[in-house]
């Protein structure tokens, strides 16, 4: 295929193809991470015709370098640590509090603002596929998985248009089944992949959500 996606739609419609085998399936759930997340999963829950939520996840940049993961929160207050990271760059316990108070505080926010007064969405005893619009790091992923498996669904699905090679095996028994569109080597960043990787929009994950629920009423 291609080496690059249009944009996080033609991503989402790539993944939906290989993910056909669980058309069929009975109950299934798309979780999405926003805000990236969500035009991919949006497109595959639409082919799938499941129903489509979002499991908020942020993740915790180094200070001075936020583009660097040292971790992640997810709803559901799991936190994932990436220890051997942390001791390499030298942040300290201090630096870690302010930057875990500043994420649970745009998490809470984000909870608020995707799902207002919507209770959460039934996971327990689901298939659930988790989507995001790719994985660098995987810390994200990891804090996410936490959550859900604390949330007892019959089996987890980890799909994303774009990962490095490595990833089913950094992501060991924290999911049941990986697929990946494209697992390229080299790989630097999940941007490179897109010809058009703009910010997705609170405005746009609201809009998706509530287009799938109605399209799935």
């Amino acid at each position: 295929m291609d080496s690059r996606f249009e944009d996080r739609f033609a991503a989402g419609r790539a993944l939906a193809r290989a993910l056909q085998a669980y058309a069929a399936q009975r109950d299934l759930l798309v979780l999405a991470l926003p805000r990236g997340g969500v035009p991919v999963a949006f497109e595959v829950a639409r082919a799938l015709g499941a129903e489509l939520d979002v499991l908020i996840v942020r993740k915790l940049g180094v200070p001075h370098q936020p583009e660097l993961a040292l971790g992640a929160i997810s709803s559901g207050d799991a936190l994932y640590l990436n220890r051997d990271l942390i001791a390499l760059t030298g942040v300290t316990k201090a630096e870690i509090e302010s930057v875990l108070k500043a994420e649970r505080e745009e998490l809470a926010r984000r909870e608020l603002l995707y799902r207002g007064s919507r209770p959460d969405v039934r996971v327990e005893g689901r298939t659930v596929i988790v989507v995001d619009d790719g994985i660098a790091t995987g810390a994200s992923m990891h804090a996410a998985l936490l959550a859900l498996r604390s949330k007892h669904p019959a089996r987890i699905i980890v799909a994303v248009p774009v990962a490095p090679a490595q990833t089913q095996e950094r992501l060991g028994a924290a999911t049941d089944v990986f697929i990946s569109v494209m697992t390229p080597e080299p790989f630097y960043a999940v941007g490179q992949f897109y010809e058009r990787f703009d910010q997705t929009s609170d405005e746009e994950v609201r809009a998706l959500l509530d287009r799938s629920r109605a399209e799935t009423r």
